[in-house]
């Protein structure tokens, strides 16, 4: 008997390849099972949710209320973890450092593209991977009626023949400052920029006059406009608001580019797979179709509008031009 190279022999090896193949087919077969079955199970733990602002703010409050409805939808908790600093980018740098595994977002806004590219951040959305947009809160220009301005029509006429005469209120360099600049480059304008702290700060320069006009939403400024102390000429969403139906969109004039609105976002570390960011963001277009989240928001004086990855991918990009474009006048 020739034990030592029967194994070796010609005939022999077909069966081992069988055999070789057969085990190999197996163990792959196991091993698709067992990714596929982590990827479903997930999110098994609570994801953690970095609100890069402090308790009590806009995004505070809105990213609250995501919080409150999502885990009917993801199944976990998404337990908000406010890290304030540096107009948002301090929380996002912590998130940019955290594993890519899903378990952490953070929450961003047009405002964290302005911080780069007036230098506050060497970070910008391209560094995180888009899961899906949530809110927006449509902003409008808002004038001191004692200006006798009517109409949008009214207030570029005037701006054009007196350029930089009109106080325009802004947060130099955030998102207010970045819509006006807008707003003078969409007619070629020239304004007078005023800084303020806040929306509050600004808004009661406007009714006292010290300015005259600035980027109001509803929450700080429709019961000044009911009051007949304000005056709203367009508002930058994408329809006119229930609240405000005889306010005219900035799109309906003519201003196709014009969507101004404070469009609140989630992203995740760079790296995070596909099939995490797509549980997430299903979790999340389920969240806004809730109807007592899309009722809780409008209370806030926010709108629901969701966007998935990619969608919300191709508004960033859009919006990463026109910021890059602008950003010299923010800085000014």
């Amino acid at each position: 008997m020739r034990f030592g190279h029967s194994q070796t022999d010609d005939t022999a090896r077909p069966w081992t390849r069988r055999v070789f193949t057969a085990v190999t087919g197996s163990v792959l077969a196991i091993g698709c099972a067992s990714a596929s079955a982590q990827e479903a199970s997930y999110p098994e733990d609570p994801v953690e949710f970095i609100v890069p602002w402090g308790p009590g703010g806009g995004s505070d409050i809105l990213m609250r209320l995501v919080s409150n409805h999502i885990e009917e939808y993801l199944g976990e908790p998404l337990p908000v973890i406010n890290m304030p600093g540096v107009s948002g980018t301090i929380g996002l740098a912590d998130l940019a450092e955290r594993p890519a595994d899903g378990y952490t977002v953070g929450q961003v806004h047009d405002g964290f593209l302005v911080s780069h590219h007036t230098g506050l951040t060497p970070l910008n959305w391209d560094d995180f991977e888009p899961v899906a947009s949530i809110t927006a809160s449509p902003q409008y220009l808002t004038v001191n009626p004692d200006r006798g301005w009517e109409t949008m029509e009214d207030f570029v006429d005037y701006a054009r023949d007196n350029p930089g005469e009109i106080r325009f209120g802004v947060t130099l360099g955030g998102v207010p400052h970045l819509h006006a600049a807008m707003i003078a480059e969409a007619e070629d304008l020239e304004f007078r920029f005023v800084g303020f702290e806040g929306t509050g700060e600004r808004i009661r320069a406007l009714v006292g006059g010290h300015i005259d006009a600035a980027m109001g939403d509803i929450a700080s400024s429709n019961q000044f406009v009911e009051n007949g102390d304000l005056a709203f000429l367009a508002v930058g969403h994408t329809e006119r608001m229930v609240q405000t139906p005889d306010v005219p969109t900035l799109m309906e004039l003519g201003y196709e580019d014009l969507q101004l609105s404070i469009l609140r976002g989630l992203i995740a570390p760079e790296g995070t797979p596909e099939e995490r960011i797509a549980v997430l963001s299903d979790a999340l277009e389920s969240t806004a179709s809730d109807e007592d989240f899309v009722r809780a928001v409008n209370n806030s004086g926010a709108e629901v509008q969701f966007m998935g990855p990619d969608a919300y991918r191709a508004h960033l990009e859009r919006l990463d031009a026109t910021v890059e474009r602008l950003a010299g006048q923010l800085q000014q």
